[in-house]
């Protein structure tokens, strides 16, 4: 006798059943692997870090000839380091910028240095605001590389020396 339940239209829909199951993902698979490559992706990111001075352009902007160091102090903080330059003094503001990208060792990418040099009589002379620019120290201020005849030429050469090599802060 013939068994309606076993009639191969029958038959084919429940092997059809078993082939699309298999290859489908359920909506709960499909979820873990969306979070596992969300996670991923953001462990693969790249941080970045700021150390140092952070000034911006305004706070720049408030120091003047004829200031006194106290007023310097006053308007940007203590500076990261203080030398003497020629017959006067000079602050120095360092800042610093690191990439770290997962688990890699961070590298720095960007050093700033704020120079304010001040007169024998303790009054701010000049502003400059040093980084790189094509592999040389520049100053965006003056829109100038510093002269080797400058006093301070080799400070600032030393505080650009190693970027991108070794941490300033912490490393």
């Amino acid at each position: 006798m013939h068994d309606p339940s076993q009639s191969p239209a029958r038959a084919d829909r429940s092997s059809d059943k078993f082939r699309s199951s298999g290859s489908s993902m359920s909506p709960r698979a499909g979820l873990l692997l969306t979070a596992f490559l969300a996670v991923a992706f953001v462990g693969c990111s790249t941080t970045v870090t700021k150390h140092g001075a952070q000034l911006t352009d305004q706070d720049v902007g408030q120091v003047a000839q004829g200031m006194t160091q106290t007023q310097v102090r006053d308007v940007l903080g203590s500076p990261s380091t203080v030398a003497a330059v020629g017959r006067g003094d000079a602050y120095y503001y360092i800042s610093s910028t690191m990439n770290q990208t997962a688990f890699f060792k961070p590298s720095e990418v960007d050093r700033r240095v704020l120079a304010i040099y001040f007169a024998q009589n303790g009054v701010v002379e000049r502003v400059a605001n040093y980084g790189l620019k094509d592999g040389k120290v520049f100053d965006f201020i003056s829109r100038t590389t510093p002269s080797v005849n400058n006093n301070d030429q080799g400070i600032v050469n030393q505080l650009f020396r190693n970027l991108g090599q070794k941490q300033l802060f912490g490393g």
